[in-house]
């Protein structure tokens, strides 16, 4: 499994030096993870590389590397099970976490697409009435150009896409 780090979350949780890597063969074991501020509070944007299927989660506390992997992993398992995709999760993500490494963001274009996912989220929970759990729900509900399935679709949503990974 494949966790992409910020450079900031990378400081934070002081993970070394990050190697480039290419995808992860099980693509539901490759995501990007990122630490953002809003109204104060230090949050964590977890992001599917490739379908930016994301899940939002405290920072607070977090400040090493195997502490990240607990919580990410936690959090993963506990928001795809509420969100009805907990096979997924069993089947893909928990046997694939046994070996766990941080890697360098993969892209520009994945940079970006998270970028506004931050943004997103920034607006929601800067407003007070959204827990980081539920601001979740709204960003895998967001239409993203850059995960559309077809040349001829404009848009795709993360879930959609998340979805659609394993064929």
């Amino acid at each position: 499994m494949i966790f992409r780090l910020s450079q900031r979350l990378n400081t934070k949780i002081k993970a070394g030096t990050l190697p480039a890597a290419p995808l992860d063969d099980n693509p539901y074991a490759d995501w990007s993870a990122r630490l953002f501020t809003a109204d104060r509070t230090q949050y964590i944007l977890l992001s599917q590389t490739s379908s930016l299927y994301s899940v939002v989660m405290f920072g607070r506390g977090i400040t090493h590397d195997w502490l990240f992997i607990e919580r990410a992993l936690e959090n993963l398992r506990e928001f795809m099970n509420d969100d009805g995709l907990s096979l997924i999760y069993m089947n893909f993500i928990a046997p694939a976490s046994a070996s766990v490494r941080f890697c360098k963001a993969l892209d520009r274009s994945v940079t970006g697409s998270i970028n506004e996912l931050e943004a997103t989220a920034k607006l929601y929970l800067g407003t007070g009435e959204w827990s980081p759990f539920d601001v979740g729900f709204k960003l895998n509900e967001t239409l993203l150009s850059a995960i559309a399935a077809k040349e001829v679709d404009n848009y795709a949503t993360p879930r959609e896409a998340f979805k659609c990974l394993g064929g």
